[in-house]
């Protein structure tokens, strides 16, 4: 067998020498197309992720202190919200669309695969990256909102609300006894800090987002009494799903589809006087409801904010990333089948514009 011999003294730090370093480095010059993300993605006002008591101070390093603002903070200012649908329940697109700029993102438990501990990996990105998450229930049910709402979402959105029965239930659901029928276990939950955070049970119902989404013909001829429940905050539309009920699925642009669209947001809009929320004849808070929907190819961020929207869902992460892919490769084989001086590349404005799923 052979014997390995191992002499410390050669291993002697003063045995050692330093190689000289090689002059003959390379440097890659950079890409002239390249541009700094940063002068485009601005930075967001300063707001608080998860839903945190008001009263605990905020400090930051900055010469100026801020105090942190939520959705519905931020609704009730006047501000509207631009944002996107997470179907992949994937950490890194959350996090990606967090750092882009979006002033939300809502996780689709309704039509995404993923269920609650998949949300709650993609609301640690987005908190991470300091942006509010929504929750879109699978369904308008207690229990599925007792677990959503333990992981401490700013916001929840209830499907599917056909009239001011179901839009109480669901307010209801949101709420702890003797306002609503909410389970507790807020002493050891994320939505309060595992139970550190000693104001949740005083703040909560003034910081959580509702959204009750109406997307039924049904649904619309009750939206006026859905936008005016105490506690409703927010009526997202939903136009994939109001195409279907009046017979016309997968079209959405449809002429009487959207008369219908219209009349339902003149419903929302008459609950509401200039973008801040009614208040009772009391003086309370509560009556009136901000609106909320998706942007379509054939609807623009920009038409549905001067109709008075207040909460806008651009895309959708799987959309996105398809429509990317596709072009990419698309492109290629463009190149493929073409001289490079030749070849004309779409811009990917073809005529079969996809909708996205709500």
């Amino acid at each position: 067998m052979a014997t390995l011999a191992f002499f410390t003294s050669s291993l002697h730090p003063k045995t050692l020498t330093p190689k000289p370093i090689s002059q003959t480095l390379i440097h890659l010059p950079k890409s002239p197309n390249f541009k700094s993300l940063t002068s485009i993605i601005k930075p967001k006002p300063l707001i608080s992720p998860p839903i945190r008591s008001t009263s605990t101070p905020t400090t930051i390093s900055d010469t100026t202190t801020t105090t942190p603002q939520t959705l519905k903070s931020r609704l009730k200012n006047g501000e509207t919200l631009y944002g996107l649908f997470l179907l992949s329940f994937s950490p890194t697109l959350a996090e990606i669309a967090a750092l882009s700029g979006y002033d939300f993102v809502v996780v689709d438990m309704e039509h995404g695969p993923g269920g609650i501990v998949e949300a709650l990996a993609c609301l640690h990105a987005l908190a991470a990256a300091r942006t509010p998450a929504i929750i879109r229930l699978p369904e308008s049910d207690p229990a599925w909102a007792k677990k959503a709402l333990d992981l401490g979402p700013q916001g929840i959105m209830f499907p599917m609300i056909e009239n001011q029965k179901m839009a109480k239930k669901a307010v209801s659901y949101c709420k702890f006894p003797p306002n609503g029928v909410r389970g507790s276990a807020h002493t050891v939950v994320r939505a309060s800090d595992y139970g550190i955070d000693d104001g949740y049970l005083s703040n909560y119902e003034d910081e959580l987002l509702i959204m009750c989404q109406v997307e039924s013909e049904e649904g619309v001829k009750k939206i006026e009494e859905i936008a005016m429940v105490d506690g409703v905050d927010c009526v997202q539309m939903g136009p994939l799903d109001l195409s279907a009920s009046m017979g016309y699925l997968w079209d959405p642009g449809h002429k009487k589809v959207k008369e219908v669209l219209r009349t339902a947001e003149k419903g929302v809009l008459k609950t509401t006087e200039k973008g801040v929320l009614k208040t009772t004849e009391k003086g309370g808070g509560g009556g009136g409801a901000f609106l909320s929907g998706f942007a379509m190819p054939h609807d623009r961020p920009e038409e549905m904010r001067l109709r008075g929207y207040h909460m806008i869902s651009g895309a959708v992460d799987i959309g996105l990333f398809r429509s990317a892919c596709v072009e990419d490769v698309k492109r290629f084989k463009a190149l493929l089948a073409s001289d490079e001086d030749d070849v004309e590349v779409d811009n990917g404005k073809d005529g079969d514009e996809k909708y996205w799923s709500e």
